[in-house]
Order: structure tokens, then sequence, then C-alpha cells
């Protein structure tokens, strides 16, 4: 059989960029070179496209622009954007990869941009019957607030691992803390702190998503689990399963693809949860294309519910070429 012709479009104009990098890198390493003909597609923080070097790996530095890349995203069978962030994760690349008529994995235009906006994310789980924390939403030349006592969180509202979050503690932390958030977004949240165990689980599918074994994030020297907790070595210690009650467990796994079916997620995501009170569960976000390094909290997840990295990628894939399938029948 002729393989399968995947293009992994990775790097991205986010601060994500390096992490996007290293989720690329191991994703190619693990396609199979018998079934899958892989080329790569760059994204330098600049915004310039390239195709990567003849050996098959991900560029990293972009010289000049690479006028055939997008085109080459229509020239293959499935596209992997292994994006973080703006410009990746938030539907933009998500519509070019619509308009170029190409499968792609992860979620749709729609639902990228509404998972990405942890105001609009909040608003339809608090609709759709989901606890998520209490927040206020803060744009330019809106006064300071915050009704939730302190500490807080202050969140640049369009951002992911962690950039430019702070736990604030006090009325100085607090405006110190917006005016960073500010710097990578104009639209900032103040949230209300909660008290409990962060838990966080995988969720793969369709339209009949399955949730992985949830995983307990214990960060290692810092206060919460911030960007050096995330991505330092020895900064965080992933238990799984979470040190949870059984039926708490599976509340966190409904939750979580409870709150995949009605943000209309499709292919992966990983939803972020707090345990509050030893039972309350309360959706922190979710992540539409999370890190995906084989030693990624993803990845690790389904490892430990019995989906080997590999099969994962394999399993996106399949996924991806479903829903193209299931769409162009589609009178539009």
């Amino acid at each position: 059989m002729a393989r399968l012709r995947v293009a992994i479009l990775a790097g991205g104009r986010s601060s994500e960029h390096e992490i996007s990098l290293a989720s690329a890198r191991s994703v190619l390493e693990s396609l199979d070179p018998e079934e899958y003909d892989v080329a790569t597609v760059a994204i330098g923080r600049d915004g310039r496209w390239e195709l990567g070097v003849g050996d098959g790996s991900v560029a990293e530095t972009l010289p000049v622009p690479a006028a055939n890349a997008p085109a080459t995203l229509g020239a293959v069978d499935v596209v992997l954007p292994i994006l973080h962030g703006p410009f990746g994760e938030d539907g933009t690349v998500q519509g070019l990869l619509e308009l170029a008529g190409v499968p792609y994995i992860g979620a749709g235009v729609a639902a990228s941009a509404l998972c990405m906006d942890k105001d609009l994310f909040k608003k339809v789980l608090r609709d759709s019957g989901l606890p998520v924390a209490r927040h206020v939403a803060l744009r330019e030349g809106d006064a300071v607030q915050n009704p939730f006592g302190f500490p807080c969180f202050v969140k640049p509202a369009r951002l992911g691992s962690s950039v430019g979050i702070t736990k604030a503690h006090d009325e100085a932390e607090l405006r110190a803390a917006v005016e960073l958030a500010s710097r990578h977004d104009d639209k900032v949240l103040v949230e209300e702190f909660l008290d409990g165990i962060e838990v966080e689980v995988g969720v793969l599918g369709n339209r009949e998503p399955i949730a992985s074994i949830p995983g307990q994030i214990v960060p290692l020297g810092h206060e919460w689990y911030d960007y050096e907790s995330k991505y330092d070595e020895g900064g965080m210690d992933l238990v799984i399963p979470p040190e949870l009650p059984e039926a708490v467990i599976e509340e966190v796994q409904r939750a979580a693809v409870e709150s995949f079916r009605v943000t209309e997620c499709e292919g992966m995501a990983r939803v972020d949860c707090f345990v509050v009170d030893g039972d309350q569960v309360v959706v922190n976000e979710l992540n539409t294309i999370p890190g995906f390094t084989s030693t990624s909290v993803y990845a690790k997840l389904f490892a430990a519910s019995g989906v080997r990295y590999d099969e994962l990628l394999r399993r996106l894939i399949e996924l991806a070429l479903e829903r193209h399938e299931r769409r162009s029948k589609l009178d539009f």
C-alpha cells in the first residue's frame, strides 16, 4: 500500500514556539517511515514559513519565506498542526486548512477559537451546566477589579503554558499582574483561587470521545503549577491515578468528556480540572493541542490507559480522516 502523506506543522509565532518544536520532533520520530511519507513545515516567530530540510527534520532557523510551504499542505493526505498558543491553536491555522480542503488532526475552527479564549470557554461551560471558577474579564481601559479576594489568579485570556499568569496575594501584586498579562493579550482574566487538587485528563475521539485515566499534578518547589513546574526537569510529579475516590475520578472523566462535547471539539484535548472540598469537580481549561512529546502529560495519561504513543498518533490521524470524509458529504 502507498504510504500516507503527512505534513507536520510546527513552531509558530507564539511564545510557545520552542515547546511546539519539541512536540513536533517527538511526533516525527514516532511516525513509522514505512507507513507515512512525512514532510515538515516550520513557522518562525516572525511568521515566515519554511519546509523541513532534506533529512526530514523540523527546521529551527527560518532565513527566507518558503512560498511553496502553504501549497505543500494541500498536497498531502493529512496535516498534523503541532502548534501551541495563538496563531496555531486558536482556529487561525485550522481555517487555512479548511480552505485548503485537507484533513487535519484536532479541533475545528470554532472549537479551537472558543477553547483558546478562557473567558468565552468559561461562559459556554457555565451555560451548559458545567462548574468553572468565577472570573471577571478586563479589557483595555477597564478599572482593575477583583471581587474574589486574595489570593486570586490573573491570566491573559488567550495564551497557554502558564505564560503571563500570576498568583496575586494583595492589591499591589494584582495591579502588577494585570500589567504583565496585558503585555500578552488585550483581554485579561481575574479569577477566583480554588484551593484543591489539580487533575488533568486526556480526551480522544470525534463523536464518541473517551477519557484517559486522570493524573494528579503535584508541583515541586513551586506554589502553583507555573511555567517552570511544567517544563523544568523535576518541576512536578504526575500521580496516575490521582489519590482520589473512584467516584470522584469517574466524575473528572465525565466532566472532561462533557466539556469536550459542549465545546464541539474533535480529535484530542487535555482537560484540566480542580477537585475542591474532596469531591467537587471544577473545570479549569481545555487545551485542544496539548504538549505532545512522548513524555508530555497527555501522552503519559493515555499510556497509563493502555494506548501507546505511536498508537495515539495513528488514532488521531484516523480521526482526522474520518471527520474530513464525514464533512465532505455535507452540502455547503
